[in-house]
């Protein structure tokens, strides 16, 4: 039998991390004390996207008349039964990651894990009772949590956090939600579109702060456009709370009343309570796990990936350290790369992105010496402007693609538009294996298809793009 490994957490890196172990000949347990898959698949991603759908495909039919198909009386939406399905989907999910396990003999253990010493994991059942077992190597996959913060006391019946949002089986009236980045704006989206009414407070100056500034405006844009009411530069000083409602006092004077409160502010990282300073695993100012670029922690033998780390907290970056730490344990010399990680914004439109923004390009390279306006080249291209987005009728979103000159180096591309988080990969993919921009406008696009968007754009960093109307200027 080969290696033992303990994994303590079953989210996208630990249960990614154990199906990988697996395979290479190692006998896994993971430790887990609520549903396999974690936030992401349980509370997070899928949830929120198996209810972000049925808006969507509200939208469409809303839009259906001027297409031709008639649809006789308003479009309602019954939140139960959307929750009833979204549950439906998360138990199917759930499910195929115990067979899984089940394939692969992966032991699931039951229960909490922390550390004891460098190969031992304590596990505490539910009732209490505690049982410790051994291993040759541990990774630790504890993932984030909801932020407890004292000026906004969760309760699950007015102040919510996403995980209560998804539960609701009646739509309310009013919602405020605190933090405009990308959680946010996900619930503005779904709940605006159920009808509530939606007011989004966020304290940068604006949505999506950490997005390039051209997608943040066009989705501060596209929400309004929904009828969300957005307020930048500004927050929650204090709240006041009625038996039906809340009012909210803002920085800057404004009051704001609500049915819901939605806390969407960021995560806690779960690095408390497990035993790592009884070990001597070493921990950030902010909680995060240090790690070298195998994952390992600074207690040899044990390692962490995922949010925990508090490197890059997506789902997906989970699952590619818990690769990567498990192959390390298991001899393989390997490393994740963390500068081309596409990543998806499922508001209504979707956002996806990869690479640098151009703010964020034009910083490093002035940061250099060279001059912005000469390194750093812009492609752009609107949707409404492909053959295939007027022929389904979503026109709405635009590609970027930001480039490097003289080099042609792509340096980072940003979507909005239907299906912008899967569209982003191609540009991911030529990134990682390192196609140049005219690379990827010279490479053969089908049509009709969306994708021929982003070959428009990469055409219009040179000023090529064939269906973008420019003066001639010789």
């Amino acid at each position: 039998m080969g290696k033992h490994i303990a994994i303590l957490g079953s989210g996208p890196g630990g249960y990614v991390a154990a199906i990988r172990a697996a395979q290479l000949g190692a006998r896994v347990t993971v430790v887990e004390s609520h549903a396999l898959g974690g936030v992401c698949l349980n509370s997070g991603c899928i949830p929120s996207k198996a209810l972000l759908s049925v808006v969507e495909l509200g939208d469409k039919v809303k839009k259906s008349e001027d297409m031709g198909l008639l649809v006789h009386g308003p479009v309602t939406y019954d939140l139960a039964r959307m929750v009833a399905r979204k549950n439906r989907v998360v138990e199917t999910l759930v499910k195929g990651i115990a067979t899984l396990f089940k394939a692969w003999n992966i032991e699931h253990v039951r229960g909490t894990g922390s550390l004891r010493d460098r190969q031992t994991v304590r596990v505490t059942a539910d009732d209490g009772t505690m049982r410790d077992f051994q291993a040759d190597a541990i990774v630790i996959a504890t993932g984030s949590s909801w932020p407890n913060l004292p000026q906004f006391p969760v309760d699950g019946v007015k102040i919510l956090t996403s995980q209560h949002l998804l539960d609701l089986e009646q739509i309310p009236a009013s919602l405020l939600i605190v933090g405009a980045g990308v959680e946010g704006c996900e619930f503005a989206a779904l709940y605006s579109g159920l009808g509530t009414e939606v007011t989004i407070v966020e304290l940068m100056a604006r949505v999506l702060p950490l997005e390039d500034e051209d997608i943040s405006s066009t989705m501060e844009r596209e929400l309004k456009k929904r009828g969300v009411t957005v307020l930048t530069g500004t927050t929650v000083e204090g709240l006041e709370q009625s038996p039906t409602a809340l009012t909210a006092h803002l920085k800057d004077g404004t009051q704001i009343m609500a049915e819901k409160l939605l806390v969407s502010v960021g995560r806690g990282l779960n690095s408390h309570g497990i035993g790592l300073g009884q070990v001597g695993v070493q921990t950030g100012h902010r909680g995060e796990i240090l790690v070298n670029e195998r994952m390992e922690t600074t207690v040899p033998g044990i390692y962490a990936i995922g949010d925990v780390v508090g490197k890059v907290m997506l789902a997906h970056v989970a699952s590619a350290q818990g690769k990567v730490a498990v192959e390390n344990i298991m001899g393989h010399q390997t490393t994740v790369r963390y500068d081309v990680i596409p990543a998806g914004i499922f508001t209504l439109p979707e956002i996806g992105r990869v690479g640098e923004t151009e703010q964020q390009a034009r910083e490093r390279v002035q940061t250099a010496g060279l001059n912005p306006d000469m390194a750093v080249k812009v492609g752009r291209f609107r949707y409404a402007g492909v053959g295939k987005a007027q022929a389904t009728g979503d026109t709405t979103g635009f590609f970027k693609v930001v480039a490097e000159s003289p080099s042609g180096r792509i340096l980072g591309v940003h979507i909005v538009g239907t299906h912008a988080a899967d569209l982003v990969h191609e540009a991911a993919l030529a990134m990682q294996v390192g196609a140049t921009v005219t690379q990827m406008a010279e490479m053969i696009h089908a049509h009709p298809t969306l994708a021929e968007g982003l070959m428009e754009a990469a055409e219009d960093v040179a000023g090529q793009a064939i269906h973008q109307a420019r003066k001639r200027t010789a």
